[in-house]
C-alpha cells in the first residue's frame, strides 16, 4: 500500500503523436488523481490516455522533508508506472547539483524527461538517455518461490536473484516509497548496493518496474 499521494491530476491524450492528439475527442483533459497511487496508471491507461503529462518538476534537489519527498515519490512511480505500459510520459526533472555526472543513469529506465535541470552537462546526458532509451530496460519479475530483477541502465545485463521471503515483502513495501528504516536493512542494503533503490529524503523508493507490456518475447528478455 502507498504511504504517497498521487500528483493532484495530469493532462491526457488518446494517442502518442502529438498532431493526433490535435484532433477532436483525443485530448482527455485534466484528470485529477484521487484514488490510491499504485491503481493509477491502469485508471488511466482504461481511460484510453497514451498520452500523460506532469505538472511541474519532479525535484530531486530540493528539500529533505517528508511531505516534499512523498511528492517526488508520487511523481516518480506514476512515471514508472506509466513507462512500464509504454504511455508517453512528459514530465521535467531537475537533479541535486552535487550528484555524480552519471546519476541520471538510476532513472534511465523511465519515459526520458522533457528537461533535465541542475547537473552539469544535463543536456548531453538528456540526449544520452533519449538514446538509449527502450521498454524493459530495468524490471523485476516474480516467479514462484523468487523474485528476479534484470537490469540493462549500464549497458551489459546484470541479474539479481533472491528466494528468500524478505526480499520480495521488502520490495512490495518500497514499491511506492516508504521510510527506508521500515524494511530490513541487510536487504535494502543489498537493493542499494544494485542502485535499485533511490534514497529521496526519509523515504526509499523502489526502482524497477513490473513490466505490463513486453517489448518482444519475455524469454528474450
Amino acid at each position: 500500500m502507498s504511504t504517497t499521494l498521487s500528483p493532484p491530476a495530469v493532462l491526457a491524450w488518446r494517442d502518442y503523436d502529438p498532431a493526433a492528439c490535435e484532433l477532436p475527442g483525443m485530448f482527455l483533459g485534466e484528470l485529477a488523481l484521487s484514488g490510491p497511487l499504485e491503481g493509477e496508471s491502469e485508471r488511466l491507461w482504461r481511460l484510453g490516455a497514451r498520452r500523460v503529462r506532469l505538472p511541474g518538476t519532479v525535484d530531486l534537489a530540493g528539500g529533505t522533508g517528508p511531505g516534499r519527498a512523498a511528492g517526488v515519490v508520487a511523481a516518480l512511480s506514476l512515471v514508472r508506472d506509466l513507462t512500464a505500459r509504454a504511455v508517453l510520459v512528459e514530465w521535467d526533472l531537475r537533479l541535486d547539483p552535487a550528484a555524480a555526472a552519471d546519476d541520471w543513469q538510476v532513472l534511465s529506465h523511465l519515459q526520458p524527461p522533457r528537461r533535465v535541470e541542475g547537473l552539469a552537462g544535463s543536456g548531453e546526458a538528456l540526449r544520452a538517455w533519449r538514446r538509449g532509451h527502450y521498454l524493459c530496460k530495468c524490471l523485476w519479475r516474480k516467479g514462484p518461490g523468487f523474485v528476479q530483477i534484470r537490469d540493462r541502465r549500464w549497458g551489459e545485463l546484470r541479474r539479481f536473484t533472491a528466494d528468500e521471503p524478505e526480499y520480495e515483502r521488502t520490495i512490495e513495501r518500497l514499491a511506492y516509497g516508504a521510510p527506508a528504516d521500515s524494511v530490513p536493512a541487510a536487504v535494502l542494503e543489498d537493493f542499494r548496493g544494485e542502485k535499485l533503490v533511490l534514497d529521496v529524503g526519509p523515504l526509499a523508493w523502489w526502482v524497477p518496474y513490473r513490466i505490463s507490456r513486453w517489448l518482444q518475447e519475455s524469454m528474450t528478455i
